[in-house]
């Protein structure tokens, strides 16, 4: 069964699909106008469990140098134009997310 991301910054939100069949939504913050998030396709190359800081308790680096799909220390910032790039979930969401994708899952970003 194969697992894929497909994130919507401006509905801010993240579609994880199996088989392509949609399982489940998940609100996210996503990049600033002067930091946007990158677009396109990319992958999930690594995990990092309680990377600290204001990453929350789970880091999925992506394909895409220093960008990452990551928890947060600041849930009230989901839903907004807040980071550097990077995707914010809740900290349950990204657990969640991070159990069920491995590393090399594609991550669509439009």
């Amino acid at each position: 069964m194969a697992y894929s991301i497909k994130i919507s910054l401006s509905n801010k939100r993240l579609s994880l699909f199996q088989d392509s069949r949609l399982i489940k939504n998940y609100p996210i913050g996503v990049g600033k106008t002067l930091t946007p998030t990158p677009t396109g396709v990319l992958t999930i190359v690594n995990k990092r469990p309680n990377p600290g800081g204001p990453f929350g308790v789970m880091w999925l680096g992506l394909s895409a140098k220093h960008y990452g799909i990551h928890g947060t220390n600041n849930p009230s910032s989901i839903g907004g134009y807040v980071s550097h790039g990077c995707i914010r979930m809740h900290n349950h969401d990204v657990l969640e997310l991070a159990n069920r994708v491995p590393i090399g899952t594609i991550v669509i970003i439009s």
